[in-house]
This record gives C-alpha cells, sequence and structure tokens, in this order.
C-alpha cells in the first residue's frame, strides 16, 4: 500500500529526513512517533504531496507521488494537527465545499456527505456553524472531510490534541473503527493512545527511523525475559536472602505486597539473560511459597525515551 524508499528531505544544510525506507501493508494502523525536529511531519508532508523530497520515492499502490500527484493525492484523507475549517461555515457546507475540491459527482454528494457525518457522529451538528462547536466536533468535522471521497489511506496529524478525555476515546473509538476499512498513519505524541490504537509503531528521531514493530516486540526486545516481577509468600527478609542466592540478578527491589503475608519483589538481570527457570528453583529450594511471576513490560513511553534519547537502532 505504502512503499517509502531511501527518501531524504534537505532544508539548506539541515538533513530533516534521512534515508529511510518502509513499507506499511493494507489495513494497518500505524503510530508514528518522534520528538520535536525529529523529521515525522516532514515524511507525513512528503507522502501527503505537500512536499517534495530531495532524494528517493514515496510510493502509493505502486505509483510515485512525484509522478502522479493528483492521482496519489485522491487515495489519501488528510487530518492535519490544526484542521484548516471555515468557521463561517455550518458541517454540512463545509463538507459540500470539500466535495467540490475533491471533485466529487454532484449526484452522489448528498448520500457522501451522510454517510461521513453518520460514521463520525455529527449529523445533529451539521447546521451549526462550525465556530461554535466544540474542539471535539470540529476533530470530527475534520476527519470527515478526510474521509470524503473514501480514500484508502487515512493521515492523521494528532487528532486527539487538545480534547478533553471523553473526546479523545470518542475519536480514538472512530480511528478503531476507521482501521476496519483504511490504511492508517496516526501520529501523537500521546503515547497511551498510540499503544491503545496501532498494530505497529514506528519510531523516528534525526530523521532516521529507529524502530518499527509492534509494542509489544519492541518491550521483549530491549528487555527480553531479564526483568521479573514475583510475589513471594514469606517475611522480606527470608525472600531477601533467597533473591541474593540468585548469580545472574544485579538489581533488585522489595516492596510489601499486596496481599498479607506476601512480598513483592522487582528483580532485573545482565541483558539477553533469563531468569525464569533460576527464580523458580531458588524460591522452590527454599519453601517460599511464588503467588505470581510475570516479565515487567516497558510501557510505550519507556521505549520511546529508551530509543530516542539512546539512539538504539534495532
Amino acid at each position: 500500500m505504502i512503499q517509502v524508499e531511501h527518501l531524504t528531505k534537505k532544508f539548506g544544510r539541515i538533513v530533516a529526513v534521512d534515508d529511510i525506507s518502509f513499507r506499511i501493508k493494507k489495513g494497518e494502523i500505524i503510530g508514528f512517533l518522534g520528538p520535536n525536529g525529529a523529521g515525522k511531519s516532514t515524511t507525513m508532508n512528503i507522502l501527503t504531496g505537500c512536499i517534495s523530497a530531495s532524494e528517493g520515492k514515496a510510493l502509493i499502490n505502486g505509483i510515485d507521488i512525484l509522478e502522479e500527484p493528483a492521482k496519489v493525492k485522491k487515495m489519501i484523507g488528510y487530518l492535519p494537527e490544526n484542521p484548516p475549517l471555515y468557521g463561517e461555515m455550518t458541517a454540512k457546507e463545509f463538507l459540500h465545499t470539500v466535495c467540490d475540491l475533491k471533485n466529487i459527482p454532484k449526484p452522489v454528494r448528498k448520500d457522501e456527505i451522510n454517510r461521513v457525518m453518520k460514521r463520525v457522529g455529527i449529523v445533529d451538528v451539521s447546521g451549526r456553524l462550525i465556530r461554535n462547536l466544540s474542539k471535539g466536533y470540529k476533530q470530527r468535522v475534520g476527519l470527515a472531510q478526510a474521509m470524503i471521497g473514501k480514500p484508502p489511506i487515512m493521515i492523521l496529524d494528532e487528532p486527539t490534541v487538545g480534547l478533553d478525555p471523553g473526546q479523545i476515546i470518542g475519536i480514538r473509538n472512530l480511528i478503531n473503527d476507521l482501521g476496519r476499512d483504511h490504511t492508517v498513519i496516526l501520529s501523537s505524541h500521546i503515547l497511551s493512545e498510540v499503544q491503545a490504537v496501532c498494530e505497529r509503531v514506528m519510531i523516528i528521531a534525526k530523521g532516521k527511523i529507529i524502530a518499527s514493530d509492534t509494542p509489544e516486540n519492541l518491550s521483549q526486545h530491549l528487555f527480553g525475559s531479564n526483568r521479573l516481577f514475583v510475589s513471594v509468600a514469606a517475611e522480606t527478609a527470608a525472600v531477601e536472602k533467597t533473591v541474593k542466592s540468585i548469580p545472574d540478578i544485579i538489581e533488585y527491589q522489595i516492596e510489601e505486597g499486596e496481599e498479607i503475608g506476601a512480598v513483592s519483589v522487582k528483580m532485573k538481570a545482565a541483558e539477553n539473560t533469563d531468569i525464569r527457570k533460576a527464580v523458580f528453583s531458588a524460591f522452590a529450594a527454599a519453601n517460599q511459597p511464588l503467588l505470581m511471576m510475570r516479565p515487567i513490560d516497558m510501557s510505550l513511553e519507556e521505549i520511546f525515551l529508551d530509543l530516542t534519547s539512546a539512539e538504539v537502532e534495532l
């Protein structure tokens, strides 16, 4: 569906995007993350045809966006961070204008506008001036304009910025719904939102793609099974003695457990060291029952900070 090959964008001496390549399959919901100035917005602007690349190419369904921009743009619905809405128009009037811009045939415009308004939940406010709508409804109008014409690809730049928790949940549900019929690229600084919605995450830093995988696989790659949380039915001093007896553990933290008579332990071993069997055997030998043992996964926030600060390339 989307194929980017050796894409580079330079602004004078500044290299905003530095020889990146990636592919996005049909029907995927991709989270695109990066700190400010990483090249994220520049990449999205190239994909939408707003700016051209200095080197490399971007193909949509096998078509180069530089060679046939009009044809490619028909395949893309774009919601910028601040949707360019006309406040003096009603939501329905604005969508009629979008239909004009997208050359939607007049006989089907009414049905198309009703379809997208129903899909994003703005039918009840369709006759109100956009300037009088809440931030959440304005975002929904922005989504509606991006959906006009049924483009197979949706590119959403910070779609929930400035929204309250209830509005964020509503937009998140809409994005999940869009994933049934569209390929979606979601740019967001709300990392928990990306983790909840996206099947795969691409992280860009200093113009380079430094990670591309599911949040779960990124976490496993970085931590594997070398960090564990255990709950043990024993006294603190006895548990600490057992933990110290396990040779591969390099860090640990012991706290009072949530259950009466239990102790919680967070422990870490050297990288690429699986300590699960050793931990189980040690506590069994000490006659200290394990109530729970599970790996400690990194959150998407931790993955993002770890990769972008250390510039680790996977």
